[in-house]
């Protein structure tokens, strides 16, 4: 009898060398890198929580979440079936879901929380880096939310009325005014319009004040966004002229005017982006919509700009937790797949491509950690005015470096899968839609660089504490040195030439960044390979592929170190 007679009908073939679902494991104990920074960074008290949360998150059900709110994208509802306008935005119940975990961790608030401790910025940095391990579009209202905070506190009066549901860990997902019972909210953000971009300063949207003029009174605004992220949240940071040829002003937009009806900020339509598919953006025009002045008559941008700086910060951070998910991932296939007669992981030829994405990886934990820590110990007074600088300086390099390379480091790794990569039925191409929307959000990569150069200006006394700094690191690695040298004399160059030059010392200063972390708290041949093939002679060899790393380096045991599951 042939075989085909035993087999079920309909059945030509076995299932076999395929790789099982990467499921049930502590996210966090298997990433040593991360693991080491929560304990530097003041965030031990945290590592059980951290842990507890990293096995939630890689539960098979809460994996799904992730899927699911991608696949059913939020739709827009213009009006209600009696006609009557509504903008109301809906959403799968697993977005809800995934916020309604995200607020429970704290994630949108802790460092601002009263009950806050010594170290709860980098507590909440690495655990909004374990979430964006699973699903990144439900990080933005999240993100927008904490960065708003440190600007709503310097308005005494609307943050008394708006700090308990600002702070609630509660996600209340109905659409009405808070005062009518609303347990928590959150905010997002207008700030681009049509012809500026970027560019906000070209902005044409008009403020006018119902009454008397300044901070903290109402006006009436006219105008749109072409950007305004995630239109269902509770209110919106905006940014307007009191006058046409005035500065910007910043304002708090409600969702709901203080009569109880819905603002005049009608919805236009929902962006159809090519990834972030679960969370809604949007484009907007205000007819009159209300709003209340935050900061001084014209200082709209440094007003905001505050709120920026975290928000970039996070940028980071989801980057650096794209690399972590593609990753495990990869590692975890080429543990399974067999090819040409052995597991892919004892192929040498992968083993370093991996290799190579795990250095980028680590590299990229290690730098927001420790900016994540700079955040913190910053705001004191008086406080190393070194920390000051990674704040300033190194934050909008991380941003611009982190956030490219997660595009050039998800193609790859979805590589690393084959063609079970590229299908949408695994979350590689997810990864993949996801990598490029930090490098555009909140500042394109030269509007990145040039902050740089900006912060190097206003910031001289704390650039110079942060180099000195780096270089008692440095001088016991070569390679390190010279990079550091390079770096100096390009800042040191002159205005027209520096700016020309802006990427390549963006650049140069965050790998310099991550050479001295990994220097100081990664096994010495884990930094050896990152700096020599990053910084050093080997540099010219491997240029921008993954897995061109020298031979010398011990491959494998660089990638049993990354994820040890």
């Amino acid at each position: 009898m042939s075989d085909a007679a035993d087999r079920p009908f309909g059945q030509t073939h076995d299932v076999t060398n395929q790789v099982p679902p990467l499921v049930g494991y502590d996210a966090f104990a298997f990433d040593p890198a991360l693991v080491a920074a929560v304990g530097r960074e003041g965030a031990q008290w945290h590592a059980e929580t951290l842990s507890r949360d990293a096995m939630a998150l890689t539960q098979p059900d809460v994996v799904a979440l992730a899927d699911l709110a991608n696949r059913h994208a939020p739709e827009l509802a213009t009006h209600d079936a009696r006609g009557e306008r509504i903008d109301a935005v809906e959403f799968h119940p697993a977005w809800h879901e995934l916020l309604r975990r995200l607020r429970h961790e704290g994630l949108h608030a802790m460092p601002f929380e009263p009950s806050a401790r010594a170290g709860s910025m980098a507590a909440r940095c690495a655990g909004y880096y374990l979430h964006g391990q699973l699903e990144s579009g439900s990080l933005c209202p999240v993100t927008m939310t904490f960065a708003s905070i440190p600007v709503l506190r310097n308005e005494p009066d609307l943050f008394a009325r708006v700090s308990h549901a600002l702070l609630s860990r509660a996600h209340d997902p109905r659409d009405i005014p808070l005062e009518a019972g609303k347990h928590s909210m959150m905010i997002g953000m207008g700030m681009t319009e049509k012809q500026g971009g970027s560019d906000v300063r070209s902005n044409r949207t008009r403020a006018h004040a119902l009454g008397a003029a300044g901070r903290g009174r109402a006006y009436r605004l006219v105008g749109h966004k072409w950007f305004f992220s995630a239109p269902q949240c509770d209110a919106h940071l905006v940014l307007a002229r009191t006058a046409d040829e005035g500065g910007l002003s910043c304002f708090y937009v409600p969702r709901f005017a203080p009569d109880g009806r819905k603002n005049a900020v009608q919805i236009q339509r929902l962006k159809d982006k090519l990834g972030n598919r679960s969370n809604a953006s949007s484009e907007v025009e205000f007819f009159d919509a209300y709003g209340v002045m935050i900061g001084d008559e014209g200082r709209g941008v440094p007003t905001i700009i505050e709120m920026a700086n975290f928000t970039r910060l996070d940028c980071v951070i989801g980057s650096a937790a794209l690399m972590r998910a593609a990753l495990v991932q990869a590692i975890h296939h080429a543990r399974h797949r067999s090819a040409f007669g052995a597991h892919l992981v004892d192929q040498p030829l992968m083993r370093n491509v991996l290799a190579d994405l795990a250095l980028e990886s680590e590299a990229a934990t290690v730098l927001f950690m420790r900016l994540a820590g700079a955040f913190e110990q910053s705001e004191a007074a008086g406080g190393p005015l070194a920390e000051r600088a990674w704040r300033r300086i190194v934050t909008p390099a991380a941003k611009f470096w982190v956030c490219k390379r997660a595009l050039e480091f998800t193609g790859e790794a979805m590589e690393v899968w084959g063609g079970n990569g590229y299908v949408e039925t695994g979350p590689m191409a997810r990864f993949y839609r996801e990598a490029p929307v930090n490098s555009i959000w909140e500042g394109s990569g030269n509007v990145m660089c040039l902050d740089v150069l900006r912060a190097f200006e206003r910031e001289r006394d704390a650039a110079h504490a942060l180099i000195d700094d780096w270089k008692t690191t440095a001088h016991a690695h070569p390679a390190l040195a010279a990079a550091l040298s390079s770096l100096i004399a390009m800042l040191m160059d002159d205005p027209p030439r520096r700016e020309a030059s802006a990427r390549r010392i963006a650049q140069q200063l965050a790998l310099c960044a991550q050479g001295v972390l990994l220097a100081r708290h990664a096994p010495q041949d884990v930094a050896d390979a990152f700096i020599d093939s990053r910084l050093g002679d080997a540099r010219g060899e491997t240029g921008r592929v993954f897995g061109t790393l020298p031979a010398r380096f011990d491959h494998g045991a660089i990638v049993g170190r990354a994820f040890g599951a």
